[in-house]
């Protein structure tokens, strides 16, 4: 099982093809449900943001998977796999776990450390359990991924300054405007962008700020928080009249703001000119509004061009985020290894003894009656052939797990050998420990309660209710 990304974000697509990519949020569910039913695809999550769309699944078929996401995403876009595949990244194996490490640490955003991209990776990954699509190791890939997030956070304080595109917003306007006392601010959309807009406004010291939704309700609440007004969808038009910046983050699905509407405000507002800034994806104001004598439009993608005070500070504790993702991506790199050498070594083993079971039947029937001293002495020289055919192999297998490669290896002896393998248990990493280093040489046969004979190898196998479970006891 291999992890994969396959996504789009703000560097390598324009605003007009990530609102053709993005999904509702009431979609989700069945995108995801959908996805599980493609060729190689067992554990799928979605992320969604104003910024990124990214898959990532665990395959069985890394070419097949990745295909299989494409297929997917082109038939929801609606575009040929060419058009959309020029603006597609591909992370495979590791690069995939380390993308998502960065992803959720606030390094991979337009703005760095912002602190949305936690939340949003984790709802993300509750609303994939929820419809039943996550397997065993996208979930340990996920939790780890969200414990990085909240290190990177915890110790290198990158979050400290505010960090987020609505924060960024605002600052927009005051390089524009400069003082926003006095200002008349609309705010389209009542979810977290807006909210966390209207904040930060007021910390600036706006003062009149209005707030209009298609729920009047949420509209109303959120304005009640920041002592500001509520605006009746349907009030709209007086409303951009009135206002001298309009932020606009809806959850629409179409445009909520047209041409014909700006135009008739502008006719009204006596020469005072208008600033727009539209921070949805899919976009709520439409791009030909940039058109209009007297208007300003600004969407989410000119935001990057906006000066962040607190770069540097934000630059130097990247730099101690990443040493921390190094570090996770170590421990990450052998628990993943383990998942497959361990019960790849267990299956070899196995697979050995049923060998040996064999021949010696065959051999001890040819033979004829022997005394118990001779038919001794034959089974010992049968095990110790067994088991010094298979000592460098495993030996091997061991010291490969550790590095980048061990799951290319435990795949090979699997195909020489045509291994059955039950994978080890997920849910956490603590099976790496099988593999730190342990020093090479003869092992002396022990007894353990736990097993069912005693043991010539480090890993011993216990009978339980017909399967064969890894017994965690050294035997050295």
């Amino acid at each position: 099982m291999f992890p994969v990304t396959v996504g789009l974000n703000h560097r390598t697509a324009p605003i007009e093809i990530r609102e053709k990519v993005s999904f509702h949020h009431a979609e989700i569910t069945a995108a995801l449900q959908k996805l599980r039913t493609y060729p190689s695809l067992q554990g799928v999550v979605l992320l969604n943001t104003c910024n990124r769309l990214e898959i990532y699944a665990a395959t069985t078929e890394v070419e097949a998977g990745i295909n299989s996401i494409k297929k997917f995403l082109a038939l929801h876009a609606n575009l040929e796999e060419q058009e959309i595949a020029q603006y597609l990244y591909i992370h495979t194996l590791y690069d995939s776990v380390r993308h998502l490490f960065r992803v959720v640490g606030g390094l991979d955003s337009m703005i760095m450390g912002e602190t949305q991209i936690l939340g949003q990776v984790s709802k993300a990954y509750e609303k994939a359990c929820e419809a039943s699509a996550t397997n065993k190791v996208i979930n340990v890939f996920f939790q780890n991924a969200l414990t990085v997030g909240k290190r990177v956070r915890s110790e290198t304080h990158i979050d400290q300054h505010p960090t987020s595109i609505s924060y960024t917003a605002v600052e927009l306007t005051r390089q524009v405007f400069g003082n926003l006392a006095g200002l008349s601010i609309l705010i389209l959309g009542a979810g977290e962008m807006s909210a966390l807009a209207a904040k930060h406004l007021v910390a600036n010291g706006a003062s009149a700020v209005m707030v209009s939704n298609r729920s009047y309700e949420r509209a109303k609440a959120l304005a009640e928080e920041f002592s500001g007004k509520a605006i009746r969808f349907d009030d709209l038009d007086e409303a951009l009249v009135e206002a001298d910046i309009v932020i606009s983050a809806t959850a629409a699905t179409n445009f909520v703001i047209m041409p014909e509407r700006i135009r008739r405000a502008m006719e009204s507002r006596s020469g005072r000119s208008l600033m727009l800034i539209d921070l949805a994806v899919p976009r709520d104001i439409h791009p030909e509004v940039a058109g209009i004598k007297g208007v300003r439009l600004f969407d989410i993608d000119d935001l990057r061009g906006v000066v962040d005070t607190h770069q540097k500070a934000r630059e130097e504790a990247a730099a101690q985020a990443e040493q921390i993702i190094e570090e996770e991506m170590t421990n990450f790199l052998k628990w993943h290894n383990s998942l497959y050498a361990v019960p790849t070594i267990v299956a070899l083993q196995r697979r050995g003894e049923q060998v040996r079971d064999v021949m010696l039947e065959s051999a001890l029937s040819k033979l004829g009656d022997l005394n118990p001293k001779h038919e001794k002495v034959i089974r010992s020289l049968a095990n110790s052939i067994v088991t010094h055919l298979l000592h460098a192999p495993i030996r091997n297998l061991k010291e490969a797990a550790n590095t980048s490669q061990g799951h290319l290896y435990t795949e090979i002896l699997q195909n020489l050998f045509s291994l059955t393998v039950e994978e080890e248990n997920p849910h956490s990493m603590s099976t790496a420990h099988y593999f730190e280093a342990q020093p090479p040489g003869p092992q002396q046969p022990e007894s353990h309660p736990q097993c069912t004979k005693h043991c010539t190898t480090k890993q011993c196998v216990k009978q339980t209710g017909g399967t064969h479970e890894y017994c965690t006891h050294w035997h050295s």
